[in-house]
């Protein structure tokens, strides 16, 4: 087999065993005596954060034009309704399948069991989901989707941050999506513009995405300078735990569900590969949209049903991040402070991770799920501290379990709808008769 050293999935490759190599070298470099890190490692966190704030920036107003089109492509489909329907059922059933799986995996594994308690430093987070917050959320305090959150520095001197509410900016677009989708023709000039603008943002995110092999050799290396492998072997149970449950929605369940519906596995993922790739390395199934949505297409998926599916996908269809890794994550706490887990425990855990998956908006990092179903528990909060040191390496993937996941319902209800070119997508049928 010729490998093409000029493809992106080589360059992210090399860059992700570059930076591997690089986090051992810093690490061993250590620290200064005031405990300030090397110039290795402030060279890796630093590129990193960049690369990540690059992929962050672009995230509100490409979730914002990408919902509007995509709901506003809708009056181009025949039985739109039905294909939201179906986007959302498949969306649900696919949870369900994963979270079992996570619950599943942790029963046998038992994580947390034996973790030496001295040794792992535990605090509450500090954002914590509850269902309250998650509802408030649902409601858009400003027509941006901004929010400031203001603290204490350790000098004492007040500091704001403003941020973006993303999942209010989902439902802000929605809104604006629907509202165009009544108004019909009336609304085109306003659709013109902001299809632009969609063309604009995504040509940018093309730009920073050519950089995922230094920003990837980055992340991974701060990731090892960092934690090392002393934290993973402390928390390893859990960490085995949770990509372990990940291979087994990636590698089994999506294979069977495409081979039930009449697609190739193998097809499915030699083309979905790139946005996997990119998933796992950004840690951002937002950040990997634009990437998401042309493989949907190019799977052979009627590209007004994928500009409709792939945006909603990335915001609320998260397997990984919603589904395996709160349902491990809540097994591994109640298991480190020794409290049983009954089956309407169990019950609750399945709850929180089909309907309260829009939490989590397509964001690097799970934690505004996972303390959402720590608090509905009712597991102590300081649980969450102990998964967070090792949470960025878990997260990547975690994200690449969300996007073959997003990619993957966009396809099989393509093909149940007939929207689906199977030659392009490798109907095992159409292959064969080929």
């Amino acid at each position: 087999m010729t490998i093409n050293y000029r493809s992106f999935g080589f360059q992210v490759l090399v860059g992700m065993l570059a930076g591997g190599a690089l986090g051992f070298l810093a690490r061993a470099l250590g620290t200064g005596a005031g405990g300030e890190l090397n110039g290795l490692a402030v060279a890796l966190k630093t590129t990193g954060s960049t690369f990540v704030g690059l992929l962050s920036a672009t995230v509100p107003p490409l979730i914002f034009a990408a919902i509007v089109t995509s709901i506003a492509n809708l009056r181009r489909l025949e039985n739109a309704a039905r294909l939201a329907g179906q986007t959302l059922l498949w969306f649900a059933i696919t949870a369900l399948i994963a979270v079992s799986i996570g619950i599943a995996v942790g029963i046998i594994v038992q994580p947390g069991v034996g973790v030496d308690a001295g040794s792992l430093a535990s605090h509450r987070p500090a954002n914590v989901g509850t269902w309250l917050d998650f509802l408030k959320g649902l409601v858009p305090a400003n027509s941006l989707g901004l929010s400031a959150n203001t603290k204490i520095g350790e000098s004492g001197a007040p500091s704001t941050a403003i941020s973006f509410n993303t999942l209010q900016i989902v439902v802000i677009s929605l809104a604006i999506g629907f509202a165009t989708l009544s108004l019909g023709e009336k609304a085109e000039p306003f659709l013109a513009v902001i299809r632009s603008f969609l063309a604009v943002m995504r040509t940018i995110l093309g730009w920073i995405i050519k950089l995922t092999p230094i920003g990837s050799a980055a992340l991974i290396g701060t990731a090892v300078a960092t934690y090392g492998w002393d934290m993973l072997h402390q928390l390893g149970s859990f960490a085995a735990a949770t990509y372990l449950g990940l291979g087994i929605v990636l590698l089994v369940v999506y294979p069977v569900l495409l081979l039930l519906n009449g697609l190739s596995p193998l097809s499915f993922f030699a083309k979905a590969w790139p946005a996997i790739q990119l998933g796992f390395v950004s840690r951002s199934s937002v950040g990997t949209l634009p990437v998401t949505e042309l493989v949907v297409e190019r799977m052979g998926v009627e590209k007004g049903y994928a500009a409709f599916a792939v945006p909603l996908a990335a915001t609320t269809k998260m397997d990984g991040c919603a589904s395996i890794y709160p349902a491990l994550a809540a097994i591994f706490v109640a298991n480190f402070y020794g409290i049983p887990l009954h089956l309407l425990d169990y019950v609750l855990i399945v709850f929180v991770s089909v309907l309260g998956s829009a939490a989590t908006a397509g964001l690097t990092g799970a934690v505004v799920m996972l303390t959402l179903t720590l608090t509905t528990l009712g597991l102590p909060l300081e649980g969450a501290g102990l998964l967070l040191a090792i949470d960025p390496i878990i997260d990547m993937g975690r994200t690449a379990v969300n996007v073959a996941g997003q990619v993957l319902v966009a396809t099989v209800v393509a093909k149940r709808e007939g929207l689906l070119d199977q030659a392009a997508a490798g109907d095992p049928d159409t292959l064969s008769a080929a």
